[in-house]
């Protein structure tokens, strides 16, 4: 497997754990509301804007987790403290969370 291939598995993962994943925990954990549930764990990738604040905005040597402010140590303790509150908080909680392992991942599991 050469460079450009794993590069596009790397891509692939990513994107399929930010959109495509969260319709399976929709689906598990929400069944009865999935679609209202799965938007909302959709919505949660606008924690993502604050990658605007970085200069550059993009840097593929740079991990997300602790470099940016909503990616931030202190503000992944504050989402995991939503999943002790109930409904949509609880939801963004997850959201936010999951987009963070899948951002630790693709940084810190495809050699780096």
């Amino acid at each position: 497997m050469d460079l450009s291939d794993l590069t596009y598995a790397k891509t692939f993962v990513h994107y399929s754990l930010h959109f495509v994943f969260p319709v399976f925990i929709a689906l598990i954990f929400y069944r009865k509301d999935w679609k209202r549930v799965y938007l909302i764990l959709l919505a949660t990738m606008l924690v993502d804007l604050d990658h605007l604040f970085a200069d550059p905005i993009f840097d593929p040597d740079r991990g997300s987790i602790g470099f940016h402010f909503l990616h931030s140590y202190f503000a992944i303790a504050v989402y995991f403290l939503m999943l002790f509150f109930k409904g949509n908080i609880r939801i963004v909680g997850i959201g936010l969370l999951f987009h963070m392992l899948t951002d630790f991942q693709d940084f810190y599991l495809w050699n780096h």
